[in-house]
């Protein structure tokens, strides 16, 4: 940057502006393909760079090193589409929604998903491994009983990042504390003041909405009964079917390598697929690759007519090649991503920003913010946590308030926001594994953006504000 130009306010803002409104304009309002306008977005940003000096061999590197960041991401959702497919095949996702609908109380399946999401979370540490497992079967449940999907995913959410935020098992809780130099065990409590309020607050919403019905029609018993019917004469159910989602709980619980174990359990569906149900090594291939079919079932000479709607609407789904689209959208947004980091524009916005600030209450404000802002312009959990943390650690200092409270608000922003915003890669993975616009199940995902609202309450109040026993001596306005 030392024989470039610095950016101005003025010039800084228009980047962000610009994706802000294209994209609440042009997705939100018009409902135009999210892919184009995040392009578009990285021609502001480019022209941008392209002024300040940098050639396009500079900025096409720049938005490489992001696409190359994000290749574990990508080829998790690959993995995804792979286990979906050959869970079907095997009939691991079948069973679970069988005993889905006899147990779950249509009443009661808002609160179930999140309690059951909520607890795979703590235990794993992972929101797409709660989400890309129990999540995805719950889903199916709610088709099942017609429950709103929205309603159902915006539960499966929120209990899944309820545990990404608080587990000592996460990796964003972890990497929350470490750049924000606090203890994770003291990071973890002092949580409890925003999650803890939001996690009630999304229960007592879950169960109003399931015993006023404004989550969806109660099913009728006749056709729960029909799908249950239809699933058992399909599939021979036994408890070995649950080996493949076992193997990806114990791979989370001990950290294994994620790749690794997601491609065992796809070969472990194969295997039960074929010694269990009958089908062959070609058709294993082909719901790994192109995603679990009915129709496979008349290859082996069963009867798939008069058949139900729900029933393919739940078996047919999976594949790698069902990821394809959601990965060209990866591509999109990261390439607006590298475009914007290297101007620069969002430290020249943070460092306005700090001159503003005199209380606790702005800054963990501005903290929200900024946190926020940079998850959607960066599309990186990870550096949603690392910025922030970076830019305003000093600031807490020197008004006197212990770091903790500063790792509590970029989680609260940051890891539990990401998956509410479309064209992060939490928010395409959690669209492409549960089948619901982040739109539609944004407003039900009460846990995750309740925390913000507590956070607020707390800055403004004081209330959960710990104090730091050796405050810095500086005025704010020298920062």
């Amino acid at each position: 940057m030392n024989n470039k130009k610095t950016l101005g306010l003025g010039l800084a803002l228009v980047p962000i502006t610009v994706m802000l409104l294209v994209l609440s304009v042009g997705h939100g309002i018009m409902d135009l393909r999210i892919e184009p306008l995040l392009l578009l977005c990285a021609v502001v940003a480019s022209t941008l760079a392209r002024l300040q000096g940098f050639s396009w061999d500079e900025i096409l590197a720049s938005i490489t090193d992001k696409l190359a960041k994000a290749m574990p991401v990508i080829l998790i959702l690959v993995c995804v589409g792979a286990i979906i497919g050959t869970w079907m095949l095997s009939g691991t996702i079948p069973y679970m929604v069988y005993w889905g609908l006899k147990l779950i109380s249509p009443k009661y399946i808002l609160i179930a998903a999140f309690f059951i999401t909520s607890v795979i979370s703590v235990c794993t540490g992972t929101s797409w491994g709660a989400a890309g497992t129990v999540g995805v079967a719950l889903m199916g449940v709610a088709a099942g009983l017609d429950i709103s999907l929205a309603a159902t995913a915006g539960a499966v959410v929120s209990g899944a990042y309820f545990g990404d935020k608080i587990s000592p098992l996460s990796d964003s809780t972890n990497f929350a504390a470490i750049v924000a130099d606090t203890n994770l065990y003291d990071h973890i409590r002092h949580m409890m003041y925003t999650t803890v309020p939001a996690f009630v607050l999304a229960s007592i919403v879950y169960l109003i909405a399931g015993f006023t019905g404004i989550s969806g029609g109660i099913s009728t018993p006749e056709k729960v009964s029909q799908i249950l019917n239809e699933l058992n004469n399909l599939y021979n159910f036994n408890i070995l079917l649950i080996l493949p989602p076992a193997l990806i709980l114990w791979g989370a619980i001990t950290k294994r390598p994620v790749i690794p174990v997601m491609l065992t359990s796809c070969v472990i569906a194969i295997a039960i697929g074929i010694i269990f149900q009958g089908f062959s090594l070609q058709q294993g291939i082909d719901s790994f690759m192109e995603g679990f079919n009915l129709t496979m079932f008349s290859a082996q000479g069963q009867s798939i007519t008069g058949i139900i709607a729900d029933v393919p609407r739940l078996l047919n789904r999976g594949g790698m090649s069902s990821m394809m689209g959601t990965i060209l959208l990866v591509f999109c947004a990261f390439s607006f991503a590298g475009a914007l980091t290297i101007t620069c524009a969002l430290t020249v916005i943070i460092n306005r920003l700090l001159k503003l600030i005199h209380s606790a209450g702005q800054l963990i404000a501005a903290t929200i913010v900024t946190t926020v802002a940079v998850t959607g312009s960066t599309c990186d959990g990870k550096l949603a946590l690392l910025i922030p943390a970076e830019l305003y650690k000093e600031a807490y200092k020197r008004l006197g308030l212990d770091n903790k409270n500063l790792s509590r608000t970029i989680e609260d922003a940051g890891t539990v926001i990401e998956p509410l915003i479309p064209w992060t890669a939490a928010g395409i993975f959690m669209a492409s594994t549960l089948g619901v616009n982040t739109l539609e199940l944004l407003p039900w995902a009460v846990q995750c953006y309740a925390g913000i609202i507590f956070a607020l309450i707390c800055a403004f109040t004081g209330l959960g504000i710990a104090k730091n026993s050796t405050p810095g001596n500086l005025n704010m306005s020298e920062a």
